[in-house]
Parts: structure tokens; sequence; C-alpha cells
């Protein structure tokens, strides 16, 4: 399989007109870690890399990805809404991602595991960090694209190739789903609720019993009932939810 390098001003210019400004690098620690230690942060700001020595996930897990297979990029917004209400962007963001996938491929069903686990049928096609930084968040991203089976890091991911993706050209795909993070953020900023309406759409969480393990080291079972406006996970129990790792119990 030809792994198409990434293509700096390819995807810029299919971006022109827009207020993303693509960076391309052949290798970094992390895109995260580098795009937080830039000077002057912009909004709009995006770095994307062939490779990462030290990827981040959420809960300070590692993302591990083989050289060309997989699209690691990291974005800076500054929201047009109060801190307070910013606990629902990487829902927003998981949305994006799904969205601008059925955008190129429809028949491939993907669905969200909250908060914002990309799942094909049970296995984790992407995973999102999102990180509070002065006036905006710094979101990284790491989306399995051409992996093949022994790239894998573990056996419950899989890949856009693994699924018969029709779509594997990263230039064509980070243009597409930043297209769509534009979109469903203006969206929200404007106070709509149809995004979250549609992240309840494709959400596999709900009205399954899950285990959720917060971050205090406590463990919750209960039936996943809702997700509201805040983003939070609304469990039959009464709790509700903000942070945790959520697994979606047989």
């Amino acid at each position: 399989m030809v792994r198409e390098a990434l293509n700096e001003s390819a995807m810029n210019a299919t971006l022109r007109g827009s207020y993303w400004r693509v960076s391309v690098f052949q290798s970094v620690t992390s895109t995260q870690t580098e795009l937080i230690g830039k000077e002057n942060l912009q909004h709009g700001d995006v770095y994307v890399t062939e490779f990462q020595s030290a990827g981040r996930g959420r809960l300070d897990r590692t993302f591990e990805a083989t050289e060309s297979s997989a699209l690691l990029f990291s974005i800076y917004l500054e929201p047009k809404r109060s801190k307070l209400e910013w606990s629902v962007i990487p829902l927003l963001i998981g949305l994006s991602l799904v969205n601008a996938l059925k955008n190129l491929d429809e028949k491939v069903a993907i669905n969200l595991k909250w908060p914002n686990d990309l799942l094909i049928g049970d296995k984790k096609l992407a995973g999102i960090l999102v990180e509070a930084r002065d006036n905006g968040v710094v979101v990284g991203i790491g989306l399995n694209v051409a992996t093949n089976k022994s790239e894998l890091p573990v056996p419950t991911a899989t890949s856009l190739a693994l699924e018969n993706f029709a779509e594997l050209n990263r230039n064509v795909i980070l243009p597409e789903i930043l297209k769509n993070f534009a979109l469903t953020i203006g969206l929200w900023e404007s106070g709509s609720s149809i995004a979250i309406e549609q992240y309840r759409q494709v959400s596999s969480t709900l009205g399954k019993e899950v285990e959720v393990h917060l971050p205090s080291g406590e463990i919750l079972n209960s039936r996943a009932m809702g997700i509201n406006e805040m983003g939070e996970l609304q469990l039959a129990s009464g709790a509700r939810v903000n942070v945790g790792d959520v697994i979606h119990l047989r």
C-alpha cells in the first residue's frame, strides 16, 4: 500500500479562505507538546506530523503509530463561549471526526464511545486529547489511516485501511476534518443544540450498561441514560460524569 506523504501546500490550498493554517513536520516528540510550546499561538494553527516519538493520549496514556501510517495532528482553537462551557468541546471534536469520515465514505459505520473514542464495531479507530491553554484549547488527534494489522498497538484497535475505507489519502482527510471542526464548533458557538443532538445519535454508549473509572479511582456501574448540554454522561444511578474512562459491558 502506497502511503502518500503529507503535503503542506496542497492542504493549505484546499483550506484557502478558512482560518486554518497547516504546518507539516517529518518528526516531533508530540504535536500536542510542540503546538502548546509554540510562541504566539493563533486560532486555527494546525501541526501535523509523519511520526511522533512520544505521542500522548487521554488520561496520561501514550499513542503509538508507525511512521506515515496515521494522521497525527493538533489544532488550536479559541472558543467564543464561556470557559465554563468548554467541557463539551471534546465531544464536539469527536462528532466532527465522525461527520468528516462519513462525508468521505458513508458505507463505514463509525460511532463514539463517551467522551470521544471513535469506534468501528467495538474497535478503536482514533483517540482525542483536549487541553485548555489560556484563552483556548489545544486538541490532539491520532487517527489510524493506513495502519496494517501487525502495526496496531493493541488488538482492540483498527484503521481505515483495515475497514476498507474509500479514502486513505491524509491530504484529503485532514482538510475534510478541519472543515467539519469549523462547522460543528460554529454551530455550538451560535448557541445551537444541533451538534449535541447529533452526538447523541452516533453515541454507542447511550443505553448500555457501563463501568466508569473515575480519576479518583472510584468505579461506577450503571446504565448510560443521557448526555447533557455540558457533555456530561448521565447514569441511571443519578450520577453525572464529566471525566472518566468508560467500559461497555456485554
